[in-house]
């Protein structure tokens, strides 16, 4: 049986088509019970790539049996000249926006990278906070993805460049052109949400 590619494996996966398995030792009971109670995710997922000066946000609403498609997307871009605080205020805004645009089962957010700078870890810290806080007040589960697992879910690459990622997501998601970067990003990571969630039992 000739490979399938990375694309058409997770666009299965994504719309809950069946995949075929590939040769493996045999698994135990346990895991068998597991793969056995795998379900497509059903929903809309807020994905959300943060930061200070340009937050990604996508809304991406997955359906078994279907394709995968964009709700909504924006970046919240803080010009300099806006104060810390302000920013946080206005990452918040626009998340809370996100959330009343759709029925949002799941936000999913990529994890925080190593970073040397200690400034910079505080302010991206207080990004994700900003972020999280409005999903958080609704009860809404938060899930966080490490960047690597990001890139491999939409890509197949866990080390995909950001024109690869959104490249992959515009063909994922069927869209005429890529999104920004940052936007890419945050589709990118509902994507994997979806591609990694199990029904709880």
């Amino acid at each position: 049986m000739p490979r399938k590619s990375s694309r058409s494996l997770w666009t299965a996966k994504l719309s809950g088509k069946p995949i075929p398995e590939p040769k493996a030792r045999p698994a135990s009971p346990g895991t068998q019970d597991i793969l056995a109670r795998r379900e497509a995710f059903n929903g809309v997922v807020l994905g959300i790539d943060p930061s200070l000066r340009g937050t990604g946000l996508a809304l991406v609403v997955f359906k078994p049996g279907e394709p995968a498609k964009i709700l909504d997307s924006m970046t919240v871009k803080n010009k300099a000249s806006l104060s810390f605080a302000a920013c946080l205020g206005e990452i918040a805004r626009q998340v809370t926006s996100m959330l009343d645009k759709a029925p949002v089962a799941s936000v999913a957010l990529e994890q925080t990278i190593y970073v040397q700078n200690f400034q910079t870890a505080q302010i991206l810290g207080a990004a994700r906070g900003a972020a999280i806080t409005p999903a958080a007040m609704r009860g809404l589960p938060v899930f966080e993805y490490a960047p690597k697992r990001i890139k491999q879910a939409a890509t197949g690459n866990g080390r995909a460049s950001k024109e690869q990622v959104a490249a992959m997501v515009k063909a994922m998601l069927g869209l005429p052109e890529p999104l920004p970067l940052d936007e890419a990003d945050a589709a990118a990571t509902a994507i994997c949400h979806a591609a990694n969630w199990r029904a709880e039992t």
